[in-house]
């Protein structure tokens, strides 16, 4: 066989066949590993560097998802029909691949290590996202990179009321819950998940349901590893000394533990200042070349400080108790002329979100491998660098700010009216104004406040809060506490990061970040009770003071909507030819339209009684005039015989001369000219489609006009008065005595 080592192992995953494939592609890889779930296909090659990158003190791992546009048949949508920079999508893929397997490579290590998941085939029912995290998994675990793995991940959904792992499309597309877990052989390592307002207890089933079931995959991997995986390559260590370490330890340990102990972030910075200028004074000449390990000795000084206050004495830098939280702060209307805006301040930590309403137009085009091509609730999070007090210029978001926008997205879409209920797109904008921890779930209290002051209707606030822990020298399977509201010393040298949004109902939302190996499920329950705890202290005691609801009236800077539904075959008629007519319905209403594929008409506009207009002559544009229907026209074209009156841009109907006026008519330039707006009535609809209008029967139905018969016997019937001259119908008569 010309592919010597070409092996393929064969198991199933939810009812379906996966296949991991071995030793036929990207040879030169450290280690590849094709996977094929389904029809998806996921190539998946890992690459680790010969030596230590330099001048890090972290270790090097990148993740990337890349979607391939012909893995679904699709030529790009670019200018250059090429793929470009990731969609968003694959940018949270790449940090769902990314979160569990870091922890398990060894944190000492500085060899940069890629791993690379190219989508070259996709299954709408088999997830190209689960097949390149298995296959991350699996390439990682037979090469010979340092790590702790095997690790698994599935999907899971909810389907009348029911666990499902990995949901096919149609089952996606009912789904009351959308969760990701990935898993080691015993302990649940990441969770990813948007839900409809799904309770703690709900929530942990199927977390462990999707626990149970990686459990297996964990076991399949560890069966190739044990018959083709290569061993682990030693590493150049970077950890510190530890002679200096407990030497430099011992010296400045009561100098760290007074400069930590303060709830004020600058003042702790600027207190330590003076103890990084020390150690440098007196040890770069021994460590020069690489003063750098002093910075990680001193990183690992603080870290043992906060973590034996938090562990055994239950001491918090800030003073608070374990499960309490930091001072909080709701506003709303900061900015007077955006549709809507509300700031949410947590400690020192604060965040301004903005909403912005537009048009169904506004929507964002998606171009990516998915089923989901646009969305209309969008959400942008800004994290500039003067939030921490730095100087970095700003460069655009990177993969963090991508991952916590969309985290905030997730837990507010649950609770969004449809676009039938409120036809707009919603533009949501996070800026993160000062950090010390939790900025996410900051963001999604202050998004909260700025849809209801902008007078979305949401179904329930949303309030998001995290949860912290610290684990003993036993790790996850010992002696483990947890704390609420982790503020950013406690984020940074703690074991993890669970976040959770919710309503008052349940969860909208999860992302959890971790440094250690995985959790148990007792740590699990623990953080949803305390989460669920604090969630509902924010909702109750702090935003529904400041508005409790969302406000009926929008903001008169927004744009009024209004939506009507014609029939498809219709909406070539409103466009017209080359859009001639939808464009002069927006300029003589001044106003924006809308139109989907399924017959959707999308009018928004400053003015209501213009939008109202613009619906009115879509209407009558998309559906045939009924006989007796009562229009304001233009007359376009004069003729003896009559006049012509456009009732709707396109669409003409003729008013004969004898139905010009209630009295007799002469000339048809007697009574109107091209140019004039009249009011007319639809008489007849003849076998031609052509229609016959009526300014006469309009007159006398609106404006209660007589005819000039009816006139003169009424006038003979009637007492003279001398010098009397009076206006009936719109019509002035005068008669002299």
């Amino acid at each position: 066989m010309f592919f010597k080592d070409f092996k393929v192992y064969e198991t199933t995953l939810a009812g379906r066949p996966l296949s991991l494939e071995t030793g036929k592609m990207a040879q030169l890889a450290t280690s590849s590993v094709m996977v094929r779930y389904g029809e998806t296909a996921v190539l998946c090659n890992v690459t680790m560097a010969d030596k230590p990158r330099e001048g890090v003190d972290f270790f090097p791992l990148s993740v990337d998802f890349e979607e391939k546009m012909y893995s679904v048949g699709r030529v790009p949508g670019s200018f250059q029909r090429r793929e470009s920079r990731p969609s968003e999508h694959a940018i949270l893929t790449s940090r769902c691949i990314d979160r569990p397997m870091r922890p398990l490579f060894p944190k000492d290590m500085r060899n940069d290590v890629s791993i690379v998941c190219t989508v070259m085939s996709v299954d709408p029912d088999c997830s190209p996202e689960v097949a390149a995290a298995i296959g991350a998994s699996c390439a990682t675990a037979i090469s010979p990179i340092p790590w702790d793995g095997p690790i698994s991940t599935v999907n899971a959904g909810m389907v009348d009321g029911e666990v499902v792992i990995n949901p096919t499309l149609e089952q996606r597309a009912v789904s009351e819950l959308t969760l990701t877990v990935s898993s080691t052989a015993d302990l649940v390592a990441m969770i990813e998940a948007g839900g409809n307002e799904i309770s703690e207890d709900v929530m942990y089933d199927a977390i462990m349901a999707c626990h149970a079931e990686n459990q297996k995959i964990v076991e399949f991997i560890n069966g190739i590893v044990a018959e083709i995986g290569k061993p682990k390559i030693a590493f150049e260590s970077a950890d510190p000394d530890p002679v200096i370490l407990a030497e430099i330890e011992e010296w400045v340990t009561p100098d760290v533990q007074k400069a930590l102990d303060t709830d004020d972030k600058r003042v702790r910075d600027e207190a330590l200042l003076p103890i990084y200028d020390a150690v440098h004074e007196k040890y770069d000449e021994q460590f020069e070349g690489s003063e750098g390990k002093l910075d990680e000795i001193l990183y690992l000084i603080q870290k043992h400080v906060v973590r034996n206050w938090l562990k055994n004495e239950h001491k918090r830098v800030d003073g608070r108790g374990i499960d309490e939280i930091r001072p909080l702060n709701a506003e709303i209307d900061l900015l007077p002329r955006a549709h809507g805006s509300g700031m949410f301040t947590r400690g020192q930590t604060q965040v301004l979100s903005v909403a912005t309403l537009g048009t169904a137009g506004d929507a964002q085009r998606l171009d990516g491998i998915d089923e989901q091509t646009e969305k209309r609730y969008i959400h942008h999070y800004n994290f500039p660098s003067y939030s921490v007090g730095e100087t970095k210029p700003s460069r655009g978001p990177g993969r963090r700010e991508i991952g916590h926008g969309a985290l905030a997205e997730k837990a507010l879409v649950p609770v969004l009216p449809t676009i039938e209920e409120f036809p707009y797109t919603i533009r949501v904008v996070s800026e993160v104004l000062s950090s010390n921890g939790s900025t996410s779930q900051a963001s999604i209290c202050g998004s909260t406040l700025s849809l209801m002051a902008a007078g979305v209707p949401i179904k329930a606030p949303v309030a998001g809060i995290s949860c912290g822990l610290i684990t003993g020298d036993e790790g996850v399977y010992g002696d483990f506490m947890t704390m609420v509201d982790i503020q950013g010393l406690e984020d940074f040298y703690g074991d993890m990061d669970f976040k959770v949004a919710g309503t008052k109902k349940g969860i909208t939302a999860i992302q959890m970040d971790l440094k250690v190996h995985g959790l148990t499920g007792a740590i699990i329950k623990e953080a949803f009770e305390k989460t669920r705890k604090a969630r509902l202290y924010i909702l109750d005691e702090v935003m529904a003071p400041v508005i409790a609801e969302p406000r009926a009236e929008l903001s008169k800077y927004a744009p009024k909507m209004l939506t009507t539904k014609i029939d498809p075959e219709k909406i070539g008629d409103v466009i017209g030819k080359q859009g001639k007519v939808i464009q002069k319905i927006q300029a003589e209403c001044d106003c924006k339209i809308d139109i989907d594929d399924d017959g959707n008409v999308f009018v928004a506009c400053q003015d209501l009684e213009a939008a109202q207009r613009a619906i009115f002559m879509v209407e009558t544009i998309a559906n045939d005039p009924e006989i007796g229907a009562i229009y304001k026209g233009v007359v376009t074209r004069l003729m003896s015989f009559g006049a012509f009156v456009e009732i709707a841009p396109g669409k003409e109907g003729m008013v004969h001369i004898s139905r010009l006026d209630v009295r007799h008519v002469d000339r048809v330039e007697d009574v109107v000219t091209v140019g004039d707006e009249i009011i007319v009535k639809v008489i007849e609809i003849d076998d031609q489609n052509r229609i016959n209008l009526s300014r006469r029967d309009a007159l006398i139905e609106v404006e209660g006009a007589v005819p000039e018969n009816d006139l003169e016997e009424e006038e003979q019937r009637r007492p003279r008065r001398s010098g009397g001259n009076y206006r009936r119908g719109g019509n002035d008569r005068r008669r002299r005595n």
